[in-house]
């Protein structure tokens, strides 16, 4: 249970980082924002993968995204699509907490 809940504060992070991208910011901010970014994909899939023991779609996913976030090799791609991106991702981790919240649920409500 207490890595669940250090998932969910990760994806929480992770989504308000990513949201506070869509401000005007100094450019450290966004490159600190990446940095995040990479590290907390990179530990979800890490995570993921342990508890499942299977290389599945979201393990895929959050190694993608741990890719296209890291800050060594810059993805040129705009401030709009960056925009873009920024709340696409925030919108799926917080889809995925409750996505993974109301499974969880309906898995221990049945008998």
């Amino acid at each position: 249970m207490k890595n669940d809940t250090t998932l969910i504060i990760l994806k929480v992070i992770l989504s308000i980082l990513f949201l506070l991208c869509l401000l005007k910011m100094p450019y450290g901010y966004y490159q600190a924002a990446r940095f995040a970014g990479m590290l907390g994909f990179a530990l979800l899939a890490y995570f993921d993968y342990q508890k499942n023991k299977t290389l599945n779609s979201n393990v895929i996913i959050y190694l993608a995204l741990a890719l296209l976030f890291q800050p060594f090799i810059k993805v040129a791609l705009g401030r709009t699509i960056w925009n873009i991106v920024d709340v696409v991702v925030s919108v799926g981790l917080m889809t995925s907490f409750f996505w993974k919240s109301q499974k969880t649920v309906k898995t221990k409500s049945s008998p």
